[in-house]
C-alpha cells in the first residue's frame, strides 16, 4: 500500500468511531420522544456501544495477532453493517440497545486493528505522523457526522441516520476487501491461548510507557465523551438551541480538533512526542476551567460551552495521534493486544463518563461542565507527569 491508500484507510477505520457516536447525537432528544424512553434509557443506546466496544477489544486484539489484522476487520466490518442496519429498524429502546452493542463490536475491529497496522507498518515516531495524517481526515468525518445527523435528524429522523452509519460500514468494508493486504507479518500462534495471553496482557499493563500514554488518550477523550453524550440535551432541551445548531456547535469541535492534528505534526518534529503532548495539554486545562469558570460565574449559553470546547478539542487533536502511535510503540510482537488493553482502557473511562451523566443531567449545565473540566485537570497531571517521565517510546 502506498501512504495515501494507508492514510485514507486509517480514516475510515477510525472513522468508524465518531460515524457510530457523532451522527446519532442531535437525534437522541427525538429519538427518545419517538420510542417514549426516558433520557437514562436513551443514554444507554450510546453506553452499551463503548461497554461492547471496550470489552470486545480484549479478545479482538489477540485474535488479530493470531489470525492478521484483514480477517478480523472483514468480519468486523460485516457485523457494523449488519447492526447498524438492525439499529435504523428496532422497533423500541431494548431493541436499539441490543443493536448498538453489536454494533460497538464491528466498531472495536476496526479501530483495534487500525491501530495495530499502525505499529506494523511504523516505528512510533513515524507511526505518529502517518497517525495525525489519518486523524486530520477523522476530524472531517467528525465535522460531517454531527451536520448530516443534524440535517437528517431534522427532514428524515433518527432511523435514518442510524441507516447512515451502515452506508460508512459498507464503504469500509468494500475497501478493505478490494485494497488493503495483510499487514501483520508474523501470526503469533500463542496469542489466544489463555495462559500466554493473560501473562502478556499483565507485560502490557506493567510497562510505564504502555500506562502514561493509555491514560492520557483516555482522559482527554473522558472529557469529549462528556461532551458528545450531554451536549445535545443541554444545547437543545436545557439551552434550546435547534437540532441543526446543536449540530454546528459539535462540527465547530470538529474543526478545532483538525487543526490540532495539523499543528501537532508540527510540534513533534521540533519538540518530540512527550514535547507536543506537553504543549497540548495547556489548551486541554484552559478550555476545561474556562468552560467551569463561565458557568459558575453565572454565563449560561451555547457559546460558553461551545468555544471553551473548541480549545479542548484542539488539545485532543495533538494528544490522540501521539497517544495511539506511542501506546503500541513498545510492542511490536503484540500490538494487537497492546492496541486492545488502550482501547478498554479508553472505553471504560467513556462508559463511566456516560453512566454518570446519565445520573447527574438535572436540566441545568453544571454537571457537563463540571465533568469536562474535571477530566481536562486529569489530562492536563497524566500529560505533564507521568508522559515526561515515559512517554518516549522506543
Amino acid at each position: 500500500m502506498g501512504p495515501g491508500l494507508i492514510v485514507t484507510l486509517l480514516a475510515l477505520l477510525l472513522g468508524t468511531q465518531p460515524i457510530t457516536t457523532d451522527l446519532y447525537l442531535p437525534t437522541l432528544p427525538g429519538l427518545a420522544a419517538d420510542l417514549k424512553s426516558p433520557m437514562g434509557s436513551t443514554q444507554l443506546t450510546l453506553s452499551a456501544l463503548l461497554f461492547a466496544f471496550g470489552f470486545s477489544q480484549l479478545l479482538l486484539g489477540p485474535t488479530a495477532d493470531r489470525f492478521g489484522r484483514r480477517p478480523v476487520l472483514l468480519g468486523g466490518l460485516a457485523v457494523f453493517v449488519l447492526a447498524s442496519v438492525g439499529s435504523a429498524l428496532a422497533p423500541d429502546i431494548g431493541a436499539l440497545v441490543a443493536w448498538r452493542a453489536l454494533q460497538g463490536v464491528g466498531m472495536a475491529a476496526a479501530v483495534v486493528c487500525a491501530r495495530a497496522m499502525v505499529r506494523d507498518l511504523y516505528v512510533p515516531a513515524d507511526g505518529a505522523r502517518v497517525m495525525s495524517k489519518a486523524l486530520s481526515g477523522l476530524g472531517l468525518i467528525a465535522l460531517a457526522s454531527p451536520l448530516l445527523g443534524g440535517l437528517l435528524a431534522s427532514t428524515l429522523g433518527w432511523r435514518h441516520a442510524l441507516a447512515a452509519t451502515g452506508v460508512f460500514g459498507a464503504v469500509c468494508l468494500a475497501t478493505v476487501m478490494w485494497a488493503m493486504p495483510e499487514t501483520l507479518r508474523a501470526r503469533n500462534p500463542l496469542a489466544l491461548r489463555v495462559a500466554p495471553m493473560f501473562a502478556q496482557w499483565g507485560r502490557i499493563l506493567r510497562h510505564p510507557t504502555f500506562t502514561a500514554w493509555a491514560l492520557l488518550i483516555a482522559c482527554t477523550y473522558g472529557g469529549l465523551f462528556a461532551f458528545l453524550a450531554g451536549s445535545s440535551f443541554v444545547f437543545i432541551d436545557v439551552l434550546g438551541s435547534s437540532r441543526m445548531a446543536c449540530g454546528l456547535y459539535i462540527a465547530g469541535c470538529s474543526i478545532s480538533y483538525i487543526v490540532g492534528t495539523f499543528w501537532c505534526r508540527r510540534w513533534l518534529l521540533r519538540h518530540g512526542l512527550a514535547g507536543a503532548v506537553k504543549r497540548g495539554a495547556a489548551f486541554t486545562l484552559v478550555g476545561g476551567l474556562s468552560m467551569v469558570g463561565l458557568a459558575w460565574t453565572g454565563v449560561i449559553s451555547p457559546w460558553a460551552i461551545a468555544v471553551p470546547q473548541f480549545v479542548y478539542s484542539f488539545g485532543h487533536g495533538i494528544h490522540q495521534p501521539c497517544g495511539q502511535a506511542a501506546v503500541v510503540g513498545p510492542f511490536p510482537q503484540h500490538a494487537g493486544a497492546a492496541s486492545a488493553l488502550a482501547g478498554f482502557i479508553l472505553a471504560a473511562t467513556a462508559v463511566a463518563v456516560g453512566a454518570w451523566l446519565g445520573v447527574a443531567m438535572n436540566g441545568t449545565v453544571y454537571p457537563l461542565v463540571m465533568t469536562v473540566g474535571t477530566m481536562s485537570v486529569a489530562t492536563a497531571l497524566v500529560a505533564w507527569t507521568l508522559v515526561q517521565r515515559h512517554g518516549e517510546a522506543k
